[in-house]
């Protein structure tokens, strides 16, 4: 099931990340035929960037609430995605 551009951007991150999972299992089990695994990676590569995009969308919200107020940063500590 190849997504289109704005079905993408309409995923919300777990969404994207299920979808990208079984991706992944798909492509690891070596059932799928070449051109579908290439659609599947094209597909894989997009979903992977809007995870991304997202997780910076949140780390900077997070960055955002723990300024205090005159705009200086309370003890924050590095957003890890690990």
């Amino acid at each position: 099931m190849s997504e289109t551009k704005e079905d993408l951007a309409a995923l919300n991150f777990e969404d994207a990340l299920k979808r990208l999972e079984d991706i992944v299992r798909n492509l690891e089990s070596g059932d799928v035929p070449l051109d579908q695994s290439i659609a599947l990676y094209s597909e894989g590569e997009k979903l992977r960037s809007l995870c991304q995009q997202r997780l910076e969308a949140a780390q900077a919200k997070i960055e955002k609430i723990t300024l205090d107020r005159d705009g200086k940063s309370q003890a924050t500590v590095p957003f890890d995605a690990d």
